[in-house]
């Protein structure tokens, strides 16, 4: 898929990050391959180790360099570039999760603002073919059209980090209006799958239940979340890296900026309690749970949390036009892959 190319990937000890790296160390040819990521302890840093573990265990034809470092450490990022010259760069960096917004703003302007802005800059010093660079669903905010789509006006964000991401779409735009920088952001719906974050849900729900603790489903189970699973969302992204925006020059004779948004989602809302109900059954079935575990009595019902949104639902018709993709990975299919690599890495202890 990619040829003696050096592409560099921030955030590469991360769930999507990490899975990204996979797919490029397996698909790429003769390319030099940099993971770049702080490690840092929002969540269990030995899951972090575990990704990096995988990573070094594939046999692959191209260079694959991990540098440890942050988006704040402007000066190592800039050695990074000056040294390897990235043509691609992949932003993939940054302080993740709607709640931990409201108890922690400093992490998300550090990273999401004052990170990003380095990672721009540096794109700018050292001119870059493309910068892929994820946002979220979360800029929709409380937005009520459905399905959410890329035209959408998206200025009422109901979370900090929604706002982080929304500016960094404005401040990759000004970039690609003033120094002609490809740029395209990725808009994803709340992915999921194995080896993920602990704090989403699904992997949340699972820790909580095989402690025989109650989860509690929001807003009394009437929410629905555009589920995506993350091999959907590295070939979405993989494909997205392929094609940078070209360049044109507008009516008025001055540049367009090279900028594209698009939806990576399934394009298929799931009610949350038909998701926790095919979650229980998975788990029961790569033996998670006991087959006689009473559910019911660990479930409540409880209202809508802050920062939270009812509906997340992707308009993915823009994804399909220009790289003829949409993800396609049904809810129960990739709830029976978390559940199996669950029972894998927790109660066989293959780490």
């Amino acid at each position: 898929m990619f040829k003696n190319k050096t592409i560099l990937v921030t955030g590469s000890a991360g769930f999507i990050g990490s899975n990204l790296m996979k797919k490029l160390l397996s698909k790429s040819e003769n390319c030099t391959l940099i993971g770049y990521d702080n490690i840092n302890n929002y969540y269990d840093v030995s899951l972090k180790e575990y990704r990096l573990k995988e990573l070094d265990n594939i046999k692959s034809n191209n260079n694959y360099i991990f540098i440890k470092g942050d988006l704040i450490e402007k000066d190592k990022l800039d050695n990074i570039f000056l040294e390897y010259k990235p043509s691609i760069v992949v932003n993939l960096a940054a302080q993740a999760g709607v709640r931990y917004s409201i108890t922690n703003p400093d992490a998300y302007i550090q990273s999401n603002l004052i990170g990003f802005y380095n990672i721009l800059e540096l794109c700018r010093k050292y001119p870059v073919d493309h910068l892929v660079y994820a946002s979220s669903s979360s800029v929709y905010g409380g937005n009520k059209k459905i399905p959410f789509s890329t035209e959408d006006k998206v200025d009422n964000p109901v979370s900090l980090y929604a706002a982080t991401k929304k500016s960094n779409e404005l401040l990759a735009h000004s970039y690609s209006k003033l120094y002609s920088i490809p740029s395209t952001g990725l808009r994803f719906f709340t992915v999921y799958g194995p080896a993920g974050r602990p704090d989403m849900a699904y992997f949340s729900f699972t820790n909580k239940l095989i402690k025989g603790d109650t989860i509690e489903i929001f807003n009394y189970g009437n929410c629905k979340r555009d589920f995506t699973y993350v091999d959907d969302i590295v070939e979405g992204v993989m494909k997205v890296m392929e094609k940078a925006p070209e360049k044109k020059t507008g009516e008025d004779g001055l540049p367009l900026p090279p900028y594209k948004i698009y939806n990576i989602g399934n394009n298929n809302p799931e009610n949350l309690l038909d998701f926790v109900q095919i979650l229980s059954e998975e788990l029961v079935s790569a033996k998670v749970l006991p087959k006689d575990f009473d559910f019911e009595s660990h479930k409540k019902l409880v209202p809508m949390q802050a920062g939270d949104v009812p509906v997340t639902y992707a308009d993915v018709s823009e994804l399909e036009k220009d790289f003829g993709f949409k993800p396609h990975t049904t809810l129960r299919e990739g709830l029976r892959n978390f559940a199996n690599w669950y029972y894998d890495y927790y109660m066989k202890g293959v780490k």
